[in-house]
């Protein structure tokens, strides 16, 4: 997950250097992103890189790769959190790794950006626990937004549950009557389900996450 200068920076690293093969200037970074000190930069540059997006080439002056794509990202679901935010109930925990307990009503609510959803439809929020999507950006303790609605398209983030009362956070595939549950961790193994045999609960529209 990027925040917006993160994502503003990495985007304009990409169209920088698949345009002139080299990395732009640290002034260059700063303008681009208005910024006032290299300090902030570097932090930015650390930070994506650390997250998979770039990679910096030792011994070369301005040396520097795009290694991940937004695209397929959970950076996606990034937003600017400087808006004025919504109240959503958070009606307990998901798993991002086995399924585990059911949703359950709660008296408990979050604070979600408004440009994080939609005033036409209907939103909770979920805790995740376990580690089977971190390749998505989603991490043990995040808070997933999810948006409720019973059906799904194929390679969407849902929220399911299972007839075992169960549910879990999982990329969705759907073919010749079977659900498949697939993990964003090489650790984790795909799950196959009957469609009769779980139901959506709605898609995730973003993360959010705390740092102590």
């Amino acid at each position: 997950m990027l925040t917006k200068k993160q994502k503003e920076l990495y985007e304009y690293l990409s169209d920088y250097i698949s345009k002139n093969s080299i990395a732009p200037s640290f002034e260059e970074m700063k303008l681009a992103v208005n910024l006032k000190s290299k300090s902030g930069i570097h932090r930015l540059i650390t930070s994506l890189e650390e997250r998979g997006f770039i990679k910096r080439l030792k011994h070369k002056a301005r040396a520097m790769e795009i290694t991940k794509s937004l695209k397929n990202s959970i950076a996606n679901f990034t937003r600017d959190f400087e808006d004025i935010p919504t109240s959503i109930p958070l009606l307990g925990s998901i798993s991002a790794g086995q399924p585990i307990e059911a949703i359950s009503n709660s008296n408990e609510y979050i604070n979600v950006p408004s440009n994080l959803i939609s005033p036409n439809n209907q939103y909770f929020g979920l805790k995740v626990n376990g580690l089977s999507m971190i390749e998505m950006g989603i991490f043990d303790g995040d808070i997933a937004i999810i948006k409720k609605t019973n059906s799904v398209l194929n390679g969407k983030i849902a929220a399911v549950l299972t007839n075992n009362n169960e549910i879990t956070l999982k990329t969705i595939k759907i073919k010749n009557n079977k659900i498949h549950l697939m993990p964003a961790n090489k650790n984790y193994e795909e799950k196959v389900m009957n469609i009769n045999e779980v139901q959506i609960q709605g898609t995730l529209t973003g993360i959010i996450r705390k740092y102590n």
